[in-house]
């Protein structure tokens, strides 16, 4: 029984680690949303002026390096994010696991 408490607290130490790890990776995630709206906008503004077709501009502007790497950032930022919700559902789950083996092991003291 000791060792289910023990694991128990484990985990909910694991989780709220998580969730602070959480918090700074969506900041992470909001900052490169940002950086690559900010400099996608630059660059179609850029297009624009330099006469390109406006149906051709959101194309030209992804594949500029620039503003391709920015969006793999971002991209990426948001999977660690996603992953880091996972983990935290996954931890949360294996919380409940562990808090329904201890209510048995209870109910069965008790007989």
């Amino acid at each position: 029984m000791n060792d289910l408490v023990s694991e128990l607290q484990h985990k909910l130490k694991m989780i709220n680690k998580a969730i602070d790890t959480l918090a700074k990776n969506g900041q992470k995630m909001a900052e490169a949303e940002m950086n690559y709206r900010i400099e996608l906008a630059k660059e179609i503004l850029i297009q624009r002026d330099n006469g390109v077709p406006v149906t051709i501009i959101s194309d030209t502007c992804r594949g500029n390096p620039k503003i391709a790497k920015l969006k793999f950032e971002r991209d990426t930022a948001e999977v660690v994010y996603q992953s880091n919700l996972e983990a935290i559902m996954a931890w949360k789950l294996e919380a409940k696991m562990i808090e329904n083996q201890i209510a048995r092991e209870w109910s069965q003291q008790d007989e």
